[in-house]
């Protein structure tokens, strides 16, 4: 048993053993004049210190697990719902006035097939489960790629998923083709950190509804040959391609949804001209 320590009130003399001794062998004290000496952390030390910083890290660090842990599944499932929405989006559907747009997704989307490049299909669903950032870095002749078949008020529609590079950072959309696999029927865009009121309004109706225009339709192809839809700056035209305005201000954007119209729905030519 370790032996206990005593101090004298007096002279500050420590005497160690089971109790405090009669006199104090310095001044003479009495031994009512000890008091023991409580053995602990000292609060104001380094160690206490490090001590108490690290319980609370590792009990905050397993509270932010625990609840991360606890939400994930209803943020994979929000993660989905949004990017079902984005895919309605670029099918004209008003997905702010849609009650329920996992129902509305399910009834649109008749199947969401993956092809390659050659334009064959290699899987007849599983589609939305592809990353499409993840395929674009991979070879051309390697790549899945994933096509949503929809059906809106009985026509049928094909919908292309795309990825590009904006000025500061990703930028993605979906376009919705016509039956013919050639004219628009509508878009959609966004972005992770463009400039808001500049590259940022790729996201604008604005600028979207340049592809939906019935008065004007766009066509991914002419006489046969894949063009794209080239995105000009305002006032400029494309001679051997349906064109639309690119974002005043926002020139590096509008070059980079270009090149993402390009290199995105040109993946697909293939398989389009081996339907037709």
């Amino acid at each position: 048993m370790a032996a206990k320590e005593f101090k004298c009130k007096v002279c500050g003399y420590i005497h160690k053993g089971s109790a405090a001794p009669e006199k104090c062998p310095v001044c003479q004290a009495p031994a009512s004049e000890f008091e023991m000496i409580k053995k602990g952390f000292d609060t104001n030390g380094n160690v206490y210190t490090m001590v108490y910083a690290t319980v609370v890290v590792v009990i905050v660090a397993f509270l932010l697990a625990f609840i991360s842990g606890a939400l994930k599944s209803r943020q994979d499932d929000n993660v989905i719902l949004d990017k079902k929405k984005q895919i309605l989006s670029s099918l004209n559907v008003n997905v702010k006035e849609c009650a329920d747009p996992a129902a509305k997704y399910a009834e649109c989307v008749k199947a969401d097939i993956v092809v390659n490049a050659s334009g064959d299909v290699i899987a007849e669903n599983g589609g939305f489960d592809i990353n499409v950032a993840n395929e674009n870095s991979k070879p051309l002749e390697e790549r899945q790629l994933p096509l949503y078949i929809c059906e809106i008020d009985g026509a049928r529609k094909y919908v292309v998923p795309m990825r590009g590079a904006g000025l500061w950072g990703p930028i993605w959309g979906y376009i919705a083709l016509d039956d013919d696999k050639s004219t628009v029927f509508g878009v959609y865009f966004s972005h992770e950190s463009e400039t808001p009121g500049l590259g940022a309004e790729i996201t604008q109706p604005k600028f979207q509804n340049q592809f939906r225009n019935q008065e004007d339709p766009k066509h991914i192809f002419r006489d046969g040959k894949f063009t794209s839809i080239e995105v000009v700056k305002p006032g400029q035209t494309a001679e051997d391609a349906d064109y639309v305005d690119g974002i005043s201000g926002g020139t590096m954007t509008s070059q980079g949804v270009n090149a993402m119209l390009k290199q995105g729905i040109g993946q697909y030519v293939e398989y389009f001209n081996k339907e037709k």
